[in-house]
């Protein structure tokens, strides 16, 4: 949920010379010790007590530059030894090109209560570390001293955010309940910005005050609107699996800077138009400049074509030809980071470099292909309202072939042609070329994540099953089977792995087919022995037939999730197995034969087992239909996975025929 409004009307505001509602440091009173669970969620093992923030526009005399001061403030109850997490505080800090952000004032402080007292034990500054996360991201980390059960920790800090483009987001929702969360915001009259505040919850309050004379530049003074947005008694955000990134979901405020009023007159709008933005990519030397490298491929297509015969071969070929030639360095990025010809050169570029690499390889081949911008599952959904281009964070190729359309990321040399990395799969992704207008385009999986294992076996006098198990993947799952055997380094490694992690069973031969030929099903054929009875002399012997696709734990245990089920893909797995009874056994009792589903063809599950003339026969069907479930079938989806659980525990009972 989104609501979207903008800080422009002073004129409509109250007059005030107030300052921003920080609350003082140090200062704590007798419940903050004596509370013995928290009052947001009484299970939680720590609680926000208080958290205050302010982000002030502000001017470098030295430089003439702007930017944004901000502070921080949190007073957190710990109430058991799991919330001594809270106390791992790490603080992100941007770098940009030319500056980075700078952190100053850093105060911690964890206190407790002793025989009636209020101690406290401060911080020492030489344990303040700076990390180097990214070339574009820094964390400073400290851990909070002296940290027992029921003590108050509190700390404090002032960053200098260099770029004022976005101000400073607020995270209203965190992993731990916030009794109260406050930001003020002073934006000068003249920098009119968009505000959205994200998630489900609304604000408990806001008001807006004006601030004289809060920022002179060039010898003129502004004044500011000074915004406070306070939410209370906000429950923890509690993340779970198969989700994209948290940010998209938790109750948040944002920023984006819209316009400029000059001094002199005039407006600069910083916030663009899709028309601009197309213009502004497709111009861009890292960009359009690098969609247009096909000269760097024209000498080369005739080798690269040679053993082609039609347009999708050809265009397999070129695909191939980059995904050899360009080795992703792991940096992500919608730009060329060192430009086509030099990743060529180097054999090595960020995913502006192989991707904008591959529309231009695809352009020599005689092909015209599109550009497609997108933001990552981890960096969060886009703002489909007006362009946001900071909020893209990669790029792809489209390329309609024969009335088919295939989104192509050449970064991973394991995927086939026309199947995507997961991280690309988040909603839509915008198209641009150099003839028409850039439009939205959906995502999505071309194939889904498929498993299929067939298991011939008989069950001997000793009481070891010997038989055949075959397997074959496609997809996703095939993806993941060859990204373990390369980890492995050899498919005999990886079979060594494989009888290593499963006691049930030992491998004996192994043969695996199309290991290297992606567009192809992987195929495995394992001779297996299981060591599953000491003999078959017992009345009764007890065997559970999902020791393939067994599901040991439900992913879902929430009361309730505001937010999707994002499982990237559609996923199916199919088992069958025929097991040769010896002459003298009979098939006692199994569990029933299920036969679930969720609603709206959402997915099924389906088992069958039966004994037909000595010769045991199960199956079992799984299917997820939908990548994406929505919050409002969630506990469908939970009650789906429980029942599933409970029939995969049972055992069939094999006994002896009188």
């Amino acid at each position: 949920m989104y609501k979207r409004f903008k800080i422009v009307a002073l004129l409509l505001l109250t007059f005030s010379a107030a300052q921003a509602q920080n609350f003082e440091y140090g200062k704590h009173k007798p419940s903050d010790f004596l509370a013995t669970k928290a009052t947001v969620d009484s299970t939680a093992d720590a609680e926000v007590i208080r958290e205050f923030g302010s982000g002030r526009i502000q001017i470098d005399d030295a430089t003439g530059n702007l930017y944004v001061d901000f502070t921080y403030h949190v007073k957190i109850k710990i109430f058991n030894a799991e919330g001594f997490k809270q106390g791992n505080v790490e603080i992100p800090l941007r770098i940009y090109n030319s500056a980075a952000d700078e952190i100053r004032d850093i105060q911690a402080t964890t206190y407790y209560h002793d025989n009636g007292t209020i101690r406290g034990n401060e911080l020492d500054p030489k344990q303040v570390f700076t990390e180097n996360q990214t070339r574009f991201l820094k964390l400073v980390k400290f851990t909070m001293p002296n940290l027992k059960p029921g003590s108050v920790i509190e700390y404090a800090y002032k960053i200098r955010r260099q770029s004022i483009f976005n101000f400073s987001s607020w995270d209203f929702q965190s992993e731990i309940p916030k009794q109260h969360s406050e930001f003020v915001a002073f934006i000068p009259a003249n920098y009119n910005f968009n505000v959205s505040l994200k998630g489900p919850r609304g604000l408990s309050s806001q008001n807006g005050v004006v601030e004289r004379e809060c920022l002179r530049i060039a010898g003129n003074a502004m004044d500011c609107s000074k915004m406070t947005y306070i939410m209370k008694d906000v429950a923890a955000f509690k993340e779970e699996a198969y989700m994209t990134a948290a940010s998209n979901f938790k109750s948040t405020i944002n920023f984006e800077l819209s316009d400029v009023q000059h001094l002199r007159g005039g407006k600069s709008n910083i916030t663009k138009t899709w028309k601009d933005v197309d213009y502004e990519l497709t111009t861009e030397r890292k960009f359009g400049g690098q969609m247009k490298q096909k000269d760097l491929f024209s000498s080369k297509m005739p080798e690269i074509l040679k053993n082609t015969t039609d347009s999708l071969s050809k265009a397999k070929a070129v695909f191939a030809y980059i995904k050899d030639q360009i080795k992703w360095n792991n940096y992500l990025g919608k730009y060329s980071d060192k430009d086509v010809k030099k990743a060529l050169e180097t054999h090595s570029g960020n995913i502006g470099d192989i991707n904008l690499g591959l529309i231009a390889a695809l352009n020599a081949a005689g092909f015209s292909p599109d550009a497609l911008i997108l933001s990552t599952r981890q960096n969060g959904i886009v703002n489909n309202l007006y362009p946001v281009i900071t909020e893209f964070d990669y790029v792809i190729a489209k390329l309609d072939i024969a009335g088919k359309t295939y989104l192509l990321d050449a970064s991973e040399p394991l995927l086939p042609f026309g199947l995507l990395p997961l991280r690309c799969l988040n909603g839509k992704g915008r198209v641009l070329n150099f003839k028409k207008p850039s439009y939205w385009y959906d995502v999505t999986a071309s194939q889904k994540d498929a498993v299929k294992y067939n298991f011939v076996a008989t069950l001997e006098a000793d009481g070891k099953i010997k038989g055949t198990l075959y397997t074959f993947s496609s997809g996703y799952n095939a993806f993941r089977k060859r990204e373990r055997i390369a980890e492995a380094g050899s498919v005999e490694a990886f079979v060594q792995q494989l009888d290593d992690q499963n006691p049930s069973f030992s491998i004996t031969k192994h043969e695996v087919f199309n290991v290297d030929s992606l567009d192809r099903i992987l195929e495995e054929r394992y001779e297996v022995t299981m060591e599953q009875f000491e003999g078959t002399d017992y009345d009764k012997l007890f065997f559970n037939p999902n020791f393939l696709n067994r599901i040991g734990t439900n992913p879902f245990n929430l009361n309730e999730r505001s937010y999707p089920v994002d499982m990237g893909s559609a996923t199916e797995t199919r088992v069958s197995m025929i097991l040769n009874l010896p002459q003298n056994f009979v098939l006692a009792e199994a569990a029933k034969d299920m036969g679930l589903g969720l609603p709206e063809n959402g997915g099924r599950y389906q088992t069958q087992t039966k004994l037909e003339d000595k010769v045991l026969s199960f199956s079992a069907l799984f299917q997820l239909n939908k990548p994406v479930y929505s919050p409002e079938e969630y506990l469908s989806l939970k009650e789906f996975y429980s029942k599933i659980i409970q029939q995969q525990k049972i055992d069939l009972i094999l006994q002896k025929s009188k």
